[in-house]
């Protein structure tokens, strides 16, 4: 299933090639981008990760573009700005990949029965994780270090819960839409533990890139290590009462949160710059 999946996301890079050129889009990324939702969600088929798979993926070369590209806070807005009409139903800008890729996103979900109900939810975690990645761009950009507290509530920037909806969005039945708050209490609390997981891991290559890191906000390895054990425990808590009802769900959120608890401690998504 992984391999299917890579193939996919190997014909959206050259399908969109303007936004999937630079060098850190590499075969490993996508390889392990793929092996990620195939571990996830095991009882899922291809096509049924297909869209968590295609969402995730935007979402890298947004963030490449917000925090590797963009150069100063209006482009940084635009970029913004024009995903977010594109989510409301906008054309594409022309001549621009990520819009191009969004708008593909959008139609694709539109279609979905539920999409009435979650559609809503997926254009929130979208403004969600711009507001957050604009946040982190400023506080970088102005050279402010945010408190600890402050940086682990930005954690949409990551973009789990953003590409998480549109896997809800894609794999759910009419009949089985319910509890939207609980889905949504546990995706977020899961994306923080990743959010910790991914700082431990990528520290080197953060302090490499400039990006932020939870490590260099003063607290120490221990400190993080001690709160991602917290959280995960506050995860499990709040999946556990979708299993009855979201069972597939509530696994593919807690299988995601233990294959990043062993993939950070041995690799990164990103390629070398």
């Amino acid at each position: 299933m992984a391999g299917q999946s890579q193939r996919d996301m190997r014909d959206w890079a050259a399908a969109y090639p303007d936004l999937f050129s630079a060098k850190p889009f590499d075969a490993a990324l996508y390889s392990t981008l793929s092996l990620a939702m195939a571990f996830s969600g095991p009882w899922f088929t291809a096509e049924q990760l297909r869209m968590a798979n295609k969402v995730c993926l935007w979402a890298f070369g947004l963030d490449w573009l917000v925090d590797y590209v963009a150069t100063s806070r209006s482009e940084v807005d635009n970029i913004a700005r024009r995903c977010l009409e594109v989510a409301e139903g906008a054309p594409p800008v022309p001549g621009d990949d990520l819009t191009r890729l969004l708008a593909d996103i959008r139609d694709e979900l539109t279609v979905s029965p539920v999409f009435p109900v979650i559609g809503p939810i997926w254009r929130e975690e979208l403004w969600r994780m711009l507001e957050a990645m604009l946040l982190e761009w400023r506080w970088k950009d102005k050279k402010i270090t945010p408190s600890f507290e402050e940086y682990l509530g930005n954690a949409d920037n990551l973009g789990f819960s953003f590409a998480f909806t549109a896997h809800w969005l894609h794999t759910t039945a009419p009949h089985a839409i319910a509890d939207l708050d609980q889905v949504q209490k546990a995706a977020s609390a899961v994306q923080q533990v990743i959010r910790l997981l991914n700082d431990l891991g990528t520290y080197e290559r953060d302090v490499l890139w400039g990006d932020l890191n939870a490590l260099l906000l003063g607290v120490s390895r221990v400190e993080v290590e001690r709160r991602v054990a917290e959280l995960a425990v506050r995860s499990r808590e709040l999946i556990a009462p979708l299993r009855p009802g979201h069972p597939e769900l509530a696994g593919y959120l807690e299988r995601q949160m233990d294959f990043c608890a062993g993939f950070y401690r041995v690799a990164d998504y990103w390629g070398a710059l």
